[in-house]
């Protein structure tokens, strides 16, 4: 019997590697995302697969998407075995008292907000359906251990998706409801092509960042999901093996 798993940010990236990595190991695979037609690139990569994914377009800033998401998953298919909740966004990247305010409020409603609302609506499908439970897995990041130089938004709300993810974990446990974190350094997508030219480091210096394949991503999704509920990586840190995360002063 093939899993149902929702992914969040499906249009591209870590989202699209990971929807296509469980369309290939059995699962059934909602793509929810902003952009309908990086949905539909996605379940045209799914080739084979295609007949058991369904792109649902979805702001997960809007509670009222979100609720209206996770409302065609019970309506289809009654239940949901695995949320990945992977949207988010970044900030431009500026001293603290040069960042709009509506740049701010942008990160933390997509990438904070976000999470909670599909947590939410997760949780409830999970808790109440029969069997019981299920898994949900948070995009944390790298920087929700460490910032990078002009990064407070994403930082602050990469470091809040710990404290949801402990509270999901927790509250989670009566039930079957398994919560875990997966920490993300430098996978190689649209996003971090940058990163491959130059990043300030922490004393400003501009440095190429190496990277890792983003299947590397898809691949500990899926490990974290083939446990049993009575099983559950809390944390778990994925990073491309030279980058200048550990040693960090």
């Amino acid at each position: 019997m093939k899993k149902i798993a929702v992914v969040t940010g499906a249009g591209g990236g870590i989202g699209r590697a990971v929807s296509l990595k469980l369309l290939s190991n059995n699962y059934v695979v909602v793509l929810a995302g902003r952009t309908l037609s990086k949905l539909q690139e996605t379940h045209e990569l799914a080739a084979e697969n295609s007949e058991f994914c369904r792109a649902i377009q979805t702001d997960v800033t809007d509670p009222e998407s979100v609720a209206s998401l996770f409302e065609s998953i019970s309506a289809e298919f009654g239940r949901i075995d695995l949320l990945f909740n992977n949207a988010g966004v970044g900030a431009p990247p500026v001293l603290v008292d040069s960042l709009s305010i509506d740049d701010w409020h942008n990160a933390v409603n997509t990438n904070l907000n976000g999470a909670f609302y599909c947590a939410r609506e997760a949780f409830g499908m999970m808790r109440n359906q029969s069997p019981m439970g299920g898994r949900i897995i948070n995009n944390g990041s790298i920087s929700a251990h460490v910032p990078r130089p002009f990064s407070a938004p994403y930082t602050s709300t990469k470091h809040a998706i710990t404290g949801l993810t402990k509270c999901l974990s927790l509250d989670g446990r009566p039930y079957d409801i398994a919560c875990g974190q997966l920490d993300i350094g430098n996978a190689a997508t649209d996003m971090t092509e940058v990163m491959q030219k130059g990043v300030p480091q922490a004393n400003l210096e501009l440095k190429a960042e190496p990277v890792m394949d983003v299947d590397n991503v898809a691949s500990a999704i899926l490990y974290m999901d083939s446990l049993s509920l009575d099983a559950n990586v809390q944390f778990m840190t994925i990073m491309a093996t030279k980058m200048p995360f550990i040693g960090r002063g």
